[in-house]
């Protein structure tokens, strides 16, 4: 067995636990890694005894919208989902237009509807690399969902945390009412997914409450790929919203993203891709403090792809835009890295738990 086939294989019956009948739908575009990556996973699958079926569309960005069979397809309600994609998988224009819902709760896309509702599991490698396939993805799962578990069992219960570093970060997140969630690399059972490379657990600050200074110093992502960040950028944040971008040119390019994303919802209002009353709200999210994570998996290296560099052990990230429940919808979701932080949660009754020393994992 070679190293590709050793760590799809590890994806298919270690990861996602597949099943002898079940269906499996895989994403991809034309590029090379993607395409012997999702071949080695068809592969896999097909040994498990399942019925996989894989699907070439032309590579999207986070502003595109996904082709009509790929949306035809995640509709058909599949049991395992996977999208191995150079960038994303595409954008949904029906349920852009017309959301799902579940009671309250809201789904702009047919994949997020299918996995709120526990009707599929799934991971997604937006920009994945053979190299880092073969390298992040046959770990040691069950160092990382005990690392995982910890971690997400303080953020679960913090009423706050406080997120400093060495080159001037100082940034208080609410957390009341928000629940960790952990990409530990365990998606087999309905309902779950995430990264592959997997290893980090996220959350999603408490709307408005986000305060003070991140200074972004590993890379972050864009609309026009991740940047390995020289020169630190600095997001100044009130109310939950980054208020300004200062820094040099990596600073302007990435405040330019941010700029787009309310840019392309007027847009997309304009053309009746997303309805007018949406308009707003989608322009106000776009600046939207909409995750902080914490990066566990000790096969990772800042590389910059962000797919791999969000879960880089020592480190934390932050992301501008959408969050993970569904109640700030943007059109952009881009996570910038910190390293070395020192993140302290505030828990019930005046106790403090110092998650991350300098870097240093600390339960």
């Amino acid at each position: 067995m070679d190293v590709l086939e050793f760590a799809a294989n590890v994806a298919i019956s270690t990861v996602l636990k597949v099943k002898k009948g079940e269906r499996v739908v895989i994403f991809t575009n034309p590029h090379e890694d993607g395409q012997a990556i999702s071949k080695a996973l068809f592969a896999a699958a097909v040994a498990k005894g399942a019925s996989p079926v894989l699907i070439t569309q032309p590579a999207k960005t986070t502003l595109d919208f996904a082709e009509e069979a790929v949306l035809m397809a995640i509709r058909s309600e599949p049991d395992v989902l996977i999208s191995i994609s150079q960038e994303k998988l595409g954008k949904d224009k029906w349920a852009l237009k017309k959301p799902y819902k579940v009671g309250k709760k809201k789904y702009d896309s047919a994949f997020n509807y299918l996995m709120g509702i526990k009707k599929a599991r799934s991971f997604w490698s937006p920009s994945v690399t053979l190299d880092m396939f073969q390298r992040t993805v046959p770990v040691d799962y069950r160092v990382m969902k005990r690392d995982c578990a910890a971690v997400a069992r303080v953020l679960t219960a913090a009423e706050s945390v406080r997120v400093t570093t060495a080159k001037g970060m100082d940034l208080y997140i609410g957390l009341l009412g928000r629940k960790a969630r952990s990409d530990d690399g365990d998606f087999s059972l309905p309902g779950s997914g995430g990264n592959l490379p997997a290893g980090e657990v996220f959350i999603s600050p408490a709307l408005g409450t986000s305060k003070g200074r991140i200074v972004f110093d590993g890379s972050i992502s864009t609309d026009k790929g991740a940047i390995v960040i020289k020169e630190p950028i600095v997001a100044d944040v009130e109310g939950g919203f980054v208020r300004r971008i200062t820094g040099g040119e990596e600073a302007r390019r990435f405040g330019k993203a941010v700029e787009m994303g309310a840019v392309r919802a007027r847009e997309f209002v304009g053309q009746g891709k997303l309805p007018k009353a949406s308009l707003e709200e989608y322009v106000k999210n776009s600046k939207n403090l909409g995750e902080l994570g914490i990066g566990l998996n000790r096969a990772a290296g800042i590389v910059g792809n962000v797919l791999e560099d969000e879960k880089v052990f020592r480190t934390c990230h932050i992301a501008i835009g959408s969050n993970y429940d569904d109640d700030a919808p943007a059109l952009i979701h881009y996570d910038g890295i910190i390293n070395e932080p020192t993140i302290v949660a505030s828990l019930p009754g005046g106790r403090t738990k110092i998650l991350l020393d300098r870097g240093e994992l600390n339960v």
